[in-house]
């Protein structure tokens, strides 16, 4: 990070050679039932790559009863939830390249969707810059 932060100063201008966003967080207070809920999950990833303006290739779920796994598989990256209904929390990852998309917008459209009462997350620069 601290290489980072130095390119940025120096360069006064940034030239991207790849753009890169990752948004990872903790949702606590969620909706149990819908933790659970796998046809539920693959629709709120779908909207949720919609939203971001990225471009879902497919979907993937393993139920870990009683919570679920998801996958969602995107041209630019990878959106996930993996969810723990018992404890009504849930992780949340949006990585995503191009400055075409939103993660940002997609994470929060997540948080909503399992109407998490409490969340906190962080956000990476995953990007190449020269």
């Amino acid at each position: 990070m601290a290489q980072l932060e130095i390119v940025r100063k120096l360069s006064g201008t940034r030239r991207y050679k790849v753009f890169g966003k990752h948004i990872y967080g903790n949702l606590y207070g969620c909706d149990s039932s819908l933790l659970s809920d796998v046809e539920y999950l693959k629709k709120v990833v779908t909207e949720a790559a919609a939203r971001g303006n990225m471009t879902l290739l497919d979907v993937k779920t393993w139920r870990v009863d009683p919570g679920v796994s998801i996958v969602g598989v995107i041209l630019e990256s990878h959106i996930t939830i993996h969810t723990w209904p018992e404890h009504s929390f849930a992780t949340v990852d949006v990585y995503s390249c191009g400055e075409h998309t939103k993660p940002e917008v997609a994470f929060d459209f997540i948080v909503k969707a399992l109407k998490a009462r409490r969340y906190e997350y962080e956000i990476s620069d995953r990007s190449y810059i020269e």
